[in-house]
């Protein structure tokens, strides 16, 4: 089905063939409409204008009122202060275009078949390293963007780029070499699978024992410096204990991921280890094309605004003077392997904050080596800090940085109880099954909500509450209309168009013909914070209908259709809405 044009853009075009007709000297001037309090609806266009054509805006204004004629969606247009147009539509024009959205699958939000491949670089986890709280905001974040312009029709990669390499692999192999059952995948005296915990206490026992092993001998510390050139050189056994540890640690990646409800794939996750091939090659690229130049033995690319606290120019070193590679060399071969490869219009990094000058750096160079230009752009969706309740980052009462596990955990014993405090006729299952949609619902709607560009705080008695700006909120919203949708009997939701409507059912249903271009500005703008911001609304609208509309005892028949539609519309935007930010919405709470 084709999109369904807003009431916003039916009352624009209206304005604007008024303007046009009562003003042709003007050409295809704007209107600037916007939503008002004072109407459905204000333009206030005609006092720039007025000022261009040199006339009184009020009499002008009133001339493209006269101009427009009489038709079945303004209801009213008033002249008000200087020259403002106060529009309100019809109650007919705002059922009608709801029905033409609820008679569409996808609510009449447009698909454009058109659109481009965006590679999206989120969630990158360590190997051999465990998650914590600074993964969650790149995780949470990526996976709504990719949901989110998927569904406007853009064709999405995703990339988890894991740090799997670098000197501490030699260290870890060199030690798993010398106690080779220290990675064992079988439990003690079963053949059971290890699970993601085990997998990363099996990692963060040995990371530890190689590290003092490390620290504490000179000999150890030669042979696992040696195991590194090892691994640079593509050694066979040294490449397959590597693997071990990237799989170990998917392992537990995976059982991360699993309990953040997100889907990562295989196929989606190359690393740093997936450009060395690419690294000698990208160098003598920027070399031979004079991007990168050598300075003191190293390879570097110089910035005329990029300065030290000295006031010397700060490179982006590509390649070290001993001639090994700095990140620099791996993200310049991933944007090359994505773009040419990939045949990526859009690169998506999300990335935290304190990352920009290296991407701001690695972007530049990547436009002066001509793999980024007009037709390929690449955008850091910087992220703020995970700040605790006392407004510093997050960290344990002993100074640790918070396990993300431990997290996800306490959340979810959080969500669970206020879910059996509310439970009717739940059983101990759909309590806990319950208790983990609300809980990580509760977790990824704290840091969506939030605009990704500022820290938040991570406050779990907030963000699980039933009251305010939560994701719980809104999961009730939805669970109350389909418990209203269930007791409703033979009576089914159909639009009345003929029917009058309350204050109330006319402020959501405005609200809800806004979808589409909400979901048009979060994908354009990579702002998932602004579709939650108009979730929220959509759910405190729908409070304010359901306390002073009754649905199931309106006063006719038709009147309950005409409400039963308003409701499940509004479920359904809900339920779409919190789908593409990651968040589950219980049929029952």
């Amino acid at each position: 089905m084709a999109s369904v044009p807003s009431l916003a853009s039916t009352v624009q075009q209206r304005l604007a063939e008024g303007l046009s007709a009562a003003l042709p000297e003007a050409g295809s001037a704007d209107p600037l409409l916007r939503r008002s309090d004072r109407a459905d609806f204000q333009a206030n266009g005609i006092l720039a204008l007025a000022k261009q054509l040199k006339g009184n805006p009020r009499e002008l204004a009133t001339k493209v009122v006269a101009s427009i004629p009489a038709n079945d969606v303004l209801k009213e247009i008033e002249v008000s202060g200087p020259g403002f147009l106060n529009i309100t539509v019809s109650d007919a024009a705002i059922v009608e275009t709801l029905a033409a959205r609820a008679a569409d699958a996808r609510l009449g939000v447009p698909l454009n078949e058109a659109a481009g491949t965006t590679v999206i670089d989120y969630a990158q986890p360590n190997v051999a390293k465990e998650m914590h709280v600074g993964h969650l905001r790149s995780a949470v974040i990526g996976a709504a963007m990719v949901e989110i312009l998927e569904f406007t029709g853009e064709s999405v990669v995703r990339r988890h780029h894991i740090g799997d390499w670098g000197t501490q692999f030699g260290m870890l192999i060199q030690y798993l070499i010398e106690h080779p059952h220290e990675l064992d995948h079988k439990a003690e005296g079963t053949d059971a699978e290890v699970s993601g915990e085990e997998a990363m206490s099996n990692l963060n026992r040995l990371y530890k024992a190689s590290r003092a092993m490390f620290d504490a001998d000179e000999e150890f510390k030669t042979r696992a410096r040696a195991r590194v050139v090892d691994l640079q050189a593509g050694d066979e056994e040294t490449l397959a204990l590597w693997q071990r540890f990237v799989d170990e640690s998917k392992i537990y990646f995976y059982s991360v991921f699993e309990k953040l409800d997100m889907d990562v794939r295989d196929p989606d996750i190359v690393g740093e280890s997936g450009y060395n091939d690419m690294l000698q090659e990208t160098c003598r690229i920027l070399e031979e094309s004079g991007v990168a130049v050598r300075s003191e033995g190293a390879l570097c690319v110089f910035f005329d605004d990029v300065k030290g606290p000295d006031g010397n120019p700060v490179p982006l070193i590509v390649q070290k003077s001993d001639g090994g590679f700095g990140y620099a060399a791996t993200d310049l071969s991933a944007i090359r392997d994505r773009v040419q490869n990939l045949k990526a219009t859009s690169l998506l990094y999300v990335v935290d904050a304190r990352q920009s000058l290296h991407f701001k750096m690695v972007f530049e160079t990547a436009r002066r080596a001509g793999w980024l230009n007009d037709e390929v752009k690449a955008v850091q969706l910087a992220f703020g800090t995970v700040l605790g309740k006392d407004g510093k980052p997050f960290k344990t009462r002993e100074g640790e940085t918070v396990r993300l596990v431990d997290l996800l955990d306490e959340a979810i014993d959080r969500a669970s109880a206020v879910v059996r405090e509310k439970a009717q006729d739940l059983t101990e299952e759909e309590i806990a099954e319950r208790g983990a949609q609300v809980g990580i619902g509760a977790v990824k709607y704290a840091d969506l909500s939030t605009s990704a560009a500022r820290d938040y705080k991570f406050d779990l008695d907030q963000m699980v509450s039933l009251n305010g700006d939560t994701s719980v909120y809104l999961q009730y919203a939805y669970a109350r209309i389909q418990s209203i949708l269930r007791k409703a009997g033979d009576a089914k939701p159909a639009a009345h168009p003929e029917l009058e409507l309350a204050p109330s059912e006319r402020a959501l249903g405005l609200h809800l013909d806004g979808f589409g271009e909400t979901i048009a500005e979060t994908a354009a703008e990579y702002a998932p914070h602004k579709l939650a911001a108009y979730l929220y609304q959509v759910a405190s609208l729908y409070t304010t209908f359901y306390s002073e509309c009754p649905v199931l005892k309106a006063d006719t028949p038709e009147q309950v259709e005409n409400r039963l539609f308003l409701c499940d519309l509004t479920a359904r935007t809900l339920h779409q809405g919190m789908a593409l930010l990651g968040i589950r919405t219980p049929e029952r709470l």
